[in-house]
């Protein structure tokens, strides 16, 4: 009887299959892939409309006639590929697509050393984005909030602080330096030492801002996307990378801080907007109308998006308080079945709505 194997063990497989095929490469076979891993992976990782690439002269592999390692020539017309060009650049579309497609068909070769190298380079590209592109941060563990099945909430760390400084515990200040003495370490607050990277922290857990702007924060969020973005590309390009413990690591490092961290960017928002609403109420300058933005933050899509209703419709109707709790509200129950979203994201959505509605409630 066959046992059949899960999915994940599958991939495990695949992924150990060409870890020990690239590691049977001779060094300078394996220089010669990293190499043009680096160019597909920036190709990649940058949209670009064409990528370049140049397939090994030769490679070490298995042959089915004699099961046993040996090197063979790929064919000098078949080592160098050309993807997208102007078309892809007037259409503003990147090469992803057609690489994977290229791969694919190069490693459907009859010629075995062109398919075998083919996939060196698919599983090199790969590795180089998830090892060689992105950060390692720290250990950490997140718990998922209540309901939910994402962690995204730091467990505290209970071990002693050491007395030395890490490099995952501060970051370099920047600026003249005394010559002699180095980098100048500042540690990174507590609230971001919980976190994969705490150099991309902006809040803590309390929603205090940490940087020195919005914008900032912005930015924070920004390069976590694009970490995840990344990590993507690799598992999209050989979906057996998520075999890998490193990509592990670094996906639920990033995963759960970067939600976490979205969603504390939206509620200080929110903070703001009613903020501003206050300010300006108190001005007299809301009695021609107002419609809200309000901010979410997508664990789905993985990024910030908006809520858009009309509190007071235009004309001269003066603002009162109870117009934003009443659109609050509505919105609400708009968006308790709203099935475009999932769970946890719709409750941290109710959320921001409770937030405005209780910052106007004015009890009878």
């Amino acid at each position: 009887m066959t046992e059949t194997r899960s999915p994940a063990s599958q991939l495990r497989e695949e992924f150990h299959e060409k870890q020990s095929l690239f590691d049977a490469q001779p060094a300078i076979v394996q220089r010669f892939l990293e190499a043009q891993a680096r160019k597909i992976a920036e190709a990649l990782t940058e949209h670009q409309p064409q990528v370049r690439f140049t397939l090994p002269d030769r490679i070490v592999a298995e042959l089915p006639q004699i099961e046993q390692p040996a090197t063979i020539t790929v064919p000098p017309e078949q080592r160098e590929q050309s993807i997208g060009g102007l078309r892809n650049r007037l259409m503003k579309r990147d090469v992803k697509e057609e690489l994977r497609h290229r791969l694919n068909e190069l490693e459907q070769s009859p010629d075995h050393a062109i398919a075998t190298s083919a996939g060196l380079l698919r599983y090199v590209t790969a590795v180089h984005m998830v090892h060689t592109m992105l950060p390692s941060g720290r250990s950490v563990e997140y718990r998922p909030d209540e309901g939910e099945d994402i962690p995204t909430i730091p467990v505290a760390n209970m071990e002693p602080e050491s007395a030395i400084t890490q490099s995952t515990d501060a970051i370099a200040e920047e600026g003249k330096i005394e010559a002699g003495r180095g980098d100048l370490q500042v540690p990174f607050v507590p609230a971001a030492r919980r976190f994969y990277l705490p150099q991309w922290v902006a809040f803590d857990d309390e929603g205090k801002l940490l940087v020195g702007s919005v914008q900032e924060a912005e930015a924070h969020i920004a390069s976590m996307q694009r970490y995840i973005e990344i990590l993507h590309t690799a598992s999209s390009l050989a979906p057996y990378i998520i075999a890998d413990e490193e990509y592990q690591r670094k996906r639920y490092g990033m995963l759960g801080q970067l939600i976490n961290q979205g969603r504390a960017l939206a509620k200080y928002k929110i903070g703001e907007i009613i903020s501003t609403i206050k300010e300006r109420a108190a001005a007299g300058s809301l009695n021609r109308g107002l419609s809200l933005s309000l901010p979410y933050f997508d664990d789905q899509e993985l990024r910030m998006d908006m809520l858009r209703f009309e509190v007071i419709p235009a004309g001269r109707i003066m603002f009162v308080p109870a117009f934003v709790v009443r659109a609050a509200r509505e919105e609400a129950v708009k968006r308790a079945q709203d099935t475009r979203f999932n769970a946890s994201t719709r409750k941290h959505m109710l959320a921001g709505l409770k937030m405005l509605e209780d910052a106007f409630y004015r009890p009878a």
